[in-house]
């Protein structure tokens, strides 16, 4: 007997992570998924897929470069699926599957930089630009003062879910 779909709940989160070369061990899988996975989760996106990859100043600049036409490095970019669909007709995720939100991607060597200058730990500095790249991916935006305040309770919410794992 078929399932009723309209029964159907997304109680699976994927979070693909990805390490370029030469940053393979500066984080462990199961902290970023945890990290993604508590701003999904707070966000109610349950039933999602994202990736995650981990690089450097050079790839992070190229793509800066490519996307947003700077040609400098950053910290995070995010590269959402709803944002670029957005004029596409709604999509309808199939009973059982999960929808891909998009792509995080962070620079571990600014994201160095960044923690010694706010003076907390690297791992405090990556859980803070995973979860602002991950509400990208849902929408979240900061271009406007209010979007910015927002975007910074629902930050600041997040994290505090997560520090127990922060040093």
């Amino acid at each position: 007997m078929q399932p009723d779909c309209r029964l159907c709940y997304h109680l699976v989160m994927e979070i693909n992570i990805l390490f370029d070369d030469g940053f393979e061990t500066v984080l462990e899988e199961p902290w970023i998924r945890a990290v993604a996975g508590a701003a999904l989760s707070a966000e109610g996106q349950i039933g999602s897929e994202m990736g995650v990859l981990i690089t450097g100043q050079e790839q992070i600049r190229l793509l800066h470069k490519q996307y947003m036409d700077d040609d400098t490095p950053t910290d995070v970019l995010s590269f959402a699926m709803r944002e670029s669909m957005e004029k596409a007709p709604e999509f309808i995720v199939p009973c059982g599957e999960v929808e891909h939100l998009g792509e995080v991607i962070i620079s571990y060597p600014q994201a160095e930089i960044q923690a010694a200058e706010h003076g907390h730990s690297v791992r405090r500095e990556v859980a803070i630009l995973l979860i602002h790249g991950v509400l990208h991916l849902l929408g979240y935006d900061h271009a406007e003062l209010s979007c910015q305040q927002d975007m910074q309770l629902h930050e600041q919410a997040i994290l505090k879910l997560v520090e127990a794992d922060l040093p």
